[in-house]
């Protein structure tokens, strides 16, 4: 089984519509996050690390809490995060391995009026 535990760096996200076609995803053009997990327990900082534009709002969002793995879903139970409609909530991802890297999807989500299917890519630090 996929041994997750450790600490992984953002290196891209990808965001298809209903029809499979690429959007940009919420995370911007050069999104930035590191997720840790130890034993039983992860934290995940994410966003959007363009330079700020005066008047814009930017992405971004942590968490942390317990988790477990089965190989294939990532459960994450929140017990800690910047948004507090995630309190308590179950931050389900499907797992995948990509050559070295991992991808987790989370569920569909709506971006500026599309809805859209985000997959995050990780690599492990040393």
């Amino acid at each position: 089984m996929l041994q997750i535990i450790g600490t992984w760096r953002l290196v891209e996200v990808r965001a298809v519509d209903p029809e499979g076609r690429p959007v940009p995803s919420q995370y911007g053009e050069a999104p930035m996050g590191v997720v840790t997990f130890a034993p039983g327990r992860m934290m995940a900082v994410l966003g959007d690390s363009r330079p700020p534009v005066t008047g814009e709002v930017r992405f971004y969002t942590s968490y942390t809490g317990p988790w477990t793995f089965d190989g294939a879903t990532l459960i994450t139970r929140v017990d800690g995060c910047s948004d507090p409609t995630r309190m308590g909530t179950d931050q389900i991802r499907k797992v995948r391995t990509e050559g070295a890297h991992i991808v987790l999807t989370p569920p569909p989500r709506l971006h500026q009026g599309v809805m859209q299917q985000p997959e995050l890519v990780w690599e492990r630090l040393a």
